[in-house]
């Protein structure tokens, strides 16, 4: 299959159509059932991520999503362009955990404001089988890859 590339403005309303091609191209590939789900899950979590510190940094760049179905693995990329000057999230750690701080529980609107740094990284890391997150100057590169064994072309089953 070839490889699938598509660029769109950080905004919240573009994240659904990107988790919408992703489950369509990991359907396509013949991915089905919880596989696809987590898929949908997690390409939806990086992608909402990567608009949330572009519009925290006012970056004017896309967001590109790349999907590519290998041989054993289905890939997708999410790539940011906000500068690591502009933004203030910390993905370092992915499994961070913000320290209590010793103030009231955040009002129902603040909520997505109030979770830890790398929050996101860490709900993706526990839907896919392989995460990759590359940090620098230019931006940050999410690389979630899935183990999609496939039967066999000759009608053999394997054993």
């Amino acid at each position: 299959m070839p490889t699938i590339e598509v660029s769109f403005t950080p905004l919240p309303a573009h994240v659904r159509t990107a988790r919408l091609i992703a489950a369509a191209v990991a359907r396509r590939s013949g991915i089905e059932g919880a596989l696809l789900d987590e898929i949908r899950l997690a390409v939806g979590e990086a992608c909402s991520r990567a608009v949330g510190v572009h519009q925290r940094s006012a970056a004017t760049h896309p967001v590109t999503m790349t999907i590519h179905d290998e041989d054993n693995s289905f890939v997708a990329v999410v790539a940011d362009t906000a500068s690591e000057e502009s933004s203030t999230e910390d993905d370092s750690d992915p499994f961070a955990v913000m320290a209590d701080s010793g103030t009231s529980a955040p009002a129902a609107g603040d909520v997505l404001d109030a979770l830890p740094s790398g929050f996101g990284l860490a709900v993706i890391a526990g839907l896919v089988d392989d995460l990759d997150v590359v940090r620098a100057t230019t931006g940050t590169v999410v690389r979630m890859t899935w183990k999609t064994p496939r039967p066999h072309e000759d009608g053999d089953s394997p054993g």
